[in-house]
């Protein structure tokens, strides 16, 4: 029966992972993602989670034993955060390349220097292009439901991509919320048996993640690109299974009070649950503005978000990273390049803030909405705004 629990969200994802059934989980603690892995490692400890427990020396090593067990065919969890997600940079696209279904949550964190244990999302942009199917998540809820999820769609034979499950660090990984943890037995009917096509082992040899010269390397490429963004119809139709089993629908593109709006604020990940109240008092006072979150990071949803803006005059994007010398977000950037078809096309104004844990409230949210509609009329000699920042 499912049961309605106080849990802190990286306990959540833990059990999670439980239920999930994995074999092995290969792991290094960083902050803000170690409380995750702990608690994995008390239900083996426990006996509650029948898996290969491996604690490595450094994220580049964790993921490298994850490549060796999903190879093998068995169900393979990992999780890390900022520098450890910077630390894997070499394995990331090995994992990828080589189609391997491995899930992973990263507890997104600022990436130094200066240090800041603290949460935005830089560390999820230095590896936008690393292969990996990416989801991201407002509340402990969402990350329960998506890490479950991530399996069916990562062993997929239609995908067999590796997925990263995404959470802010702090704000979300370390906040104690009311979650409905599903029953063990709807997940087991929910989560096929990994069935990897072509493992690893002695008896039958095969060759994996082999040498490719200029001739084939393109080719490989293209491979690459062409299942990543196929993978975007499974993952819809999991979603759709998921909310038929358990009530809960998922998109890859949100939408929150965009009727009738002509201007509309853009974000990703937890703070957008403050947005919305900000969206509540900015309607309160007769402006008509909605907001837009994209839960599907990769592969990008060009379809579903043109369709989502639709008619509107502004589109406001709050970026939580810097694309340091360049045009400002990253995730404003590729928006821009989104709709740079589309005709007519809403004008984007593009918005950094959060950095490293900074807070952003709701009346900051109300701001930014009210000094976006404003650059929209009049125009900025700036390419982004810098929200916050003490000059």
């Amino acid at each position: 029966m499912t049961k309605r629990v106080g849990m802190e969200v990286s306990i959540a994802v833990a059990e999670a992972v439980k239920l999930a059934d994995v074999d092995v989980v290969a792991v290094y603690p960083i902050t803000p993602q170690t409380h995750v892995v702990e608690h994995i490692a008390d239900l083996v400890v426990d006996g509650e989670l029948d898996a290969e427990y491996i604690p490595v020396e450094s994220e580049h090593s964790a993921l490298s034993a994850c490549l060796g067990s999903a190879a093998t065919g068995a169900r393979t969890f990992t999780a890390t955060a900022s520098q450890g997600l910077e630390l894997m940079q070499e394995t990331l696209y090995v994992a990828s390349g080589m189609r391997l279904p491995i899930v992973m949550v990263v507890a997104n964190r600022a990436v130094s220097a200066p240090l800041s244990i603290w949460g935005d999302h830089s560390d999820v942009m230095t590896v936008r292009d690393s292969g990996w199917i990416q989801i991201f998540n407002e509340n402990g809820q969402e990350m329960v439901d998506n890490t479950i999820c991530a399996f069916r769609i990562a062993e997929n034979q239609q995908v067999l991509l590796p997925v990263m499950v995404h959470m802010d660090g702090f704000n979300l990984s370390h906040v104690i919320e009311p979650i409905l943890l599903p029953d063990e037995e709807q997940v087991k009917a929910f989560l096929p048996t990994n069935n990897y096509p072509l493992p690893l082992h002695p008896s039958k040899p095969v060759a994996m993640g082999d040498f490719a010269p200029p001739f084939i390397f393109t080719e490989a490429r293209w491979a690459h690109e062409e299942a990543l963004r196929n993978s975007k119809r499974t993952i819809v139709e999991v979603w759709d299974v998921f909310a038929k089993e358990f009530g809960r629908q998922y998109k890859p593109v949100e939408s929150y009070r965009t009727e009738g709006a002509k201007t509309l604020l853009l974000t990703m990940g937890s703070f957008s649950e403050t947005a919305m109240t900000a969206v509540d008092k900015i309607r309160e006072e007769g402006l008509s503005v909605g907001l837009i979150r994209l839960r599907l990071w990769r592969p990008f949803p060009f379809e579903e978000l043109r369709e989502a803006l639709q008619g509107i005059d502004t589109l406001i994007v709050l970026d939580r990273a810097l694309s340091t010398g360049g045009p400002g977000g990253p995730v404003a950037s590729e928006v821009r390049a989104a709709l740079y078809s589309q005709n007519p096309r809403p004008q984007i104004v593009s918005f950094v803030g959060g950095l490293g844990g900074r807070d952003i409230t709701v009346e900051n949210f109300e701001t930014i909405i009210k000094r976006g509609m404003e650059i929209a009329k009049s125009g900025s000699d700036k390419e982004f705004q810098m929200f916050g920042v003490r000059e």
